[in-house]
């Protein structure tokens, strides 16, 4: 009993101490209304972008608009940065409610609790690993990418439960005018700061504000050719093999068709060129001109149907994404392209060279670079 009684004065003494007159229900009500579209955001479309990347058999995402993919990821980069100013100060407002006593009322309350426990940990989780991962640092030894995604539908799964729980609470106090003056201010202070962060990395993804990207992890401009890149020729152990002059593009037919072309073959087919962002995961995007071979026009000399799945596989050995499914609504797109130029001038190793896919509405990591083969089925 006097372990009890001591942990529950710790409680109490904890509570008292991070008292604020700033701190209130209606804070609270209106931070967690702004957490919650923007978590609806960020789970909406990081949905998108997963699916995008790994769609079921059935799923035949459209190849336009051409910008899509390019506004969904960059609404969900730097939306969750954005965020991180919210959560902080939702935290920091119901912070004393963590050391009520006592922690476990009965068994609905237990309950609750865990979905708190869940739903603040699974945001930190979120938040924090997305940080880490759009600036290319991995301290952890599982995949971001299954992590990122199963934790999302932990952590709306516990928001939706938070809001069915705390609601008729939160209604009295959400559309109702906040009267205290420095409550208001603290609310447009939180408010600027997650503006100002969505400002300062906006950028990256908004060619006109790109001078003002000064939080952006990536610099639109920074990289071979004026473009960014993620993974260098070196990195994927080609520079050899992209640069052999026995290097044959192969082109294999659902039938028995085969076509083996070299890289003046393809240059003195009909070339196309088109303008077409090429967006990252990591939020990133920068709009080009490429130039090469439309891609449906190979597959036509394959022998190939417009209902034919495509699989374009790289030079590159190893790798996660050293190939990608093209489904028939994007190859059969006339801006897909087999590009052999960027903004005029032939590839560099680390954009793709001697060919790379280039198609609307994909993920940068499905635009695979250093093309060797194209399957068809």
């Amino acid at each position: 009993m006097s372990l009890i009684r001591a942990v529950e004065a710790f409680g109490e003494s904890l509570s008292g101490r991070f008292t604020s007159r700033l701190r209130s229900e209606q804070v609270a009500a209106k931070l967690g209304m702004w957490l919650g579209i923007s978590f609806t955001v960020a789970f909406a479309t990081g949905l998108f972008s997963h699916f995008t990347q790994h769609p079921p058999a059935w799923l035949l995402w459209p190849s336009r608009p051409v910008n899509l993919y390019r506004v969904t990821q960059g609404l969900h980069v730097i939306g969750g940065i954005a965020t991180v100013p919210l959560l902080l100060a939702k935290l920091w407002t119901v912070y004393p409610k963590l050391w009520q006593w006592p922690p476990l009322r009965s068994a609905g309350h237990a309950a609750e609790r865990l979905s708190v426990l869940l739903l603040v940990a699974g945001a930190l989780f979120q938040l924090v690993t997305g940080l880490f991962n759009i600036a290319y640092t991995y301290l952890w030894p599982f995949g971001f990418v299954q992590a990122h995604y199963w934790t999302a539908f932990i952590v709306y799964g516990a928001l939706v439960i938070h809001v069915v729980n705390e609601w008729a609470k939160v209604r009295r106090h959400l559309w109702t005018r906040v009267r205290d003056q420095d409550r208001r201010r603290f609310l447009y202070t939180i408010a600027a700061a997650s503006g100002l962060a969505a400002l300062a990395t906006a950028g990256e993804a908004v060619t006109p504000l790109e001078r003002l990207a000064v939080l952006a992890p990536r610099d639109p401009d920074a990289g071979s050719q004026g473009v960014p890149v993620n993974r260098s020729a070196v990195a994927a152990g080609v520079t050899a093999t992209s640069r052999d002059p026995a290097y044959r593009l192969v082109v294999m037919g659902a039938v028995r068709t085969r076509l083996s072309l070299s890289y003046d073959e393809l240059a003195r087919m009909p070339q196309h060129t088109v303008r077409l962002p090429i967006a990252c995961v990591e939020g990133w995007s920068v709009e080009c001109e490429w130039s090469g071979v439309r891609l449906r026009d190979l597959i036509a000399l394959a022998g190939g149907s417009p209902e034919s799945f495509l699989t374009v596989e790289s030079l590159e050995q190893r790798g996660y994404y050293r190939s990608s499914e093209v489904r028939p609504p994007h190859w059969n797109d006339p801006l897909t392209l087999l590009a052999l130029k960027l903004n005029g001038r032939p590839l560099d190793a680390d954009h793709g060279y001697p060919a790379r896919l280039i198609a609307p509405n994909r993920p940068g990591v499905m635009q695979t670079k250093w093309v060797a083969k194209v399957r068809v089925a």
